[in-house]
């Protein structure tokens, strides 16, 4: 179950950069981006401080690498009292269709003191996952993720070589290797980080997860209360107290959630018609559909259609 609701997360790099820049330094992220945006660092020679949207203040060195889900406003820079520049301010040279370069090197400065980050803005959805959106903390930090994920130190190496080599196509193999290692900072999260929410471990429990497994492969079934907890094996009031407990609402208005989020992707991103979204989720009209939307979400399925999902 685990595995199915990490497949719903959408974490899409949307603006990498590679940046090479001489000390002292300050740049500032994410005053240009939508504030829901993730943003990705690794730091692949010499080390950064980084100040988040809270002004808490983190110290970066070669290897490390972070995911700030909800980033807002931060720096990275060199050292206490530098000015902040807007990232957006540098002139950058393409690497590859998502991928630029900003260098911005003292002449007189040996390239081995030189700083090189890899930086991205992501969209980040948590997906299946919605109830933990709270929970996110304000930085994930990769330190803990090697003890349970051992390839990921030789990513990290692979990473650090070929910002500092330059080869041919290094700007494509960055991108996909960065994809990677915030995948799997978010996966550590999800296993280890949010324990204290009932979520979490409704979803590893194996009678429960077997309902929520079903109700997310069949949401257009007319599910009742009857027939989850026969799918858990279990009295309708034994089944109902434990889902409450645990996810903290009622089974109904799980399955509501579940099929609205589903209409928010399918028309948003996949541009379904309103006929056959109502459709797949098991409504007998369109009405029916955008009274029950409209009453979950608080807009109407068409005002869906005008945010931008996938926007660069």
């Amino acid at each position: 179950m685990v595995n199915e609701l990490l497949s719903g997360v959408r974490l899409r790099g949307l603006d990498y950069r590679r940046i090479e820049i001489s000390a002292p330094f300050g740049l500032r992220f994410g005053e240009d981006v939508d504030d829901g945006r993730a943003w990705f660092h690794f730091i692949g020679q010499g080390t950064v401080h980084l100040r988040t949207k809270s002004g808490a203040t983190h110290v970066l060195g070669c290897g490390d690498a972070v995911l700030l889900p909800c980033a807002g406003i931060h720096d990275l820079y060199s050292q206490d009292g530098v000015a902040m520049r807007s990232i957006d301010a540098f002139e950058k040279a393409p690497l590859c269709d998502a991928a630029s370069e900003i260098r911005a090197c003292e002449a007189d400065v040996c390239r081995s003191k030189d700083n090189l980050i890899f930086s991205c803005a992501m969209e980040f959805d948590l997906g299946w996952l919605h109830p933990l959106a709270h929970l996110k903390p304000e930085i994930m930090h990769i330190e803990t993720v090697p003890d349970h994920d051992p390839q990921i130190p030789a990513i990290l190496d692979v990473m650090t070589a070929e910002l500092r080599a330059k080869r041919p196509g290094y700007g494509v193999i960055l991108t996909r290797l960065a994809d990677v290692v915030a995948a799997a900072i978010l996966r550590r999260w999800v296993e280890t980080g949010c324990d204290v929410c009932g979520w979490v471990e409704a979803i590893r429990d194996p009678k429960l997860a077997r309902v929520l497994a079903a109700l997310h492969k069949e949401p257009g079934r007319s599910w009742s209360v009857a027939d989850m907890a026969s799918e858990m094996g279990v009295s309708r009031s034994v089944f109902a107290e434990r889902f409450v407990e645990l996810t903290k609402s009622t089974p109904q208005q799980y399955l509501t959630n579940l099929r609205m989020r589903l209409a928010s992707q399918w028309i948003g991103r996949e541009n379904l018609s309103l006929d056959e979204v109502a459709d797949r989720l098991g409504y007998a009209s369109v009405a029916a559909f955008s009274r029950a939307f409209k009453r979950t979400t608080g807009k109407s399925p068409g005002a869906i259609r005008h945010i931008d999902y996938a926007s660069p």
